[in-house]
């Protein structure tokens, strides 16, 4: 077995599960925690739950005007790696290949051209993330190590991605076997390091944001408070 091998049979097995695990371990963990009852009235006029729930989690997806350019700046610089990164994953003609081999299912490509300004927007947005990071005296200071292990396993497969594109993905799908197995295989071992970091560290929030406005939500509509 060698290391292509290794990555695309076991490396992969053993990442996903992990990543499929260890989510479930810390969502179970999340949300199996014990809460204090809220033994106070509604304010009059309060939202549902349900309401306020969702007016958190959509209210938090760009900061009030009150905060300044640097903070709306950094807002919309998530924007583009997020959305960047997932049309990357999701529109790349390869990776698609990849999951149908796997699952059964597909979906129509992505143009090459459009795959390379969102792999090269995506790539920018992180560095620029991470000089405001770097830069910034108070972001310096609250920083630690699961900051710049969840960049770093974020940035190496966007990297060793771009590293293999050599010809147009029709071409590379025409092969019946890998042009660069040993490039290849660090891309995939790099992914897989993303999916076994991912339920440990600060990308978790990927899931849990969505719960922590949310609770958020239902608190301050429960109290009145516009957020």
């Amino acid at each position: 077995m060698d290391l292509l091998d290794l990555a695309r049979g076991p490396g992969w097995v053993g990442s996903l599960a992990i990543f499929v695990l260890g989510t479930a371990w810390r969502l179970l963990g999340v949300l199996g925690r014990p809460r204090a009852a809220d033994r106070s009235p509604a304010r009059e006029g309060a939202p549902s739950k349900a309401a306020a729930a969702w007016h958190g989690i959509v209210r938090g997806m760009w900061p009030r005007r009150e905060f300044g350019p640097a903070v709306r700046v950094a807002a919309a610089n998530g924007y583009v790696f997020h959305i960047g990164l997932a049309l990357v994953f999701f529109g790349y003609a390869p990776h698609i290949a990849f999951v149908r081999r796997f699952t059964g299912l597909s979906w129509p490509a992505l143009p090459d051209a459009v795959m390379a300004l969102a792999s090269a927007a995506t790539i920018v947005s992180l560095l620029i993330a991470l000089a405001g990071r770097l830069t910034d005296p108070v972001l310096r200071m609250i920083s630690r190590a699961d900051d710049a292990i969840s960049w770093a396993v974020t940035f190496a497969p966007l990297v060793t991605g771009m590293a293999l594109i050599a010809e147009p993905s029709a071409a590379t799908l025409a092969h019946a076997r890998a042009v660069y197995p040993g490039p290849l295989a660090v891309h995939l071992l790099s992914v897989e390091l993303l999916l076994v970091w991912f339920p440990f560290g600060k990308l978790m929030h990927a899931v849990l944001f969505a719960f922590s406005r949310a609770a958020t939500g239902v608190r301050f509509g429960h109290r009145g408070v516009r957020i």
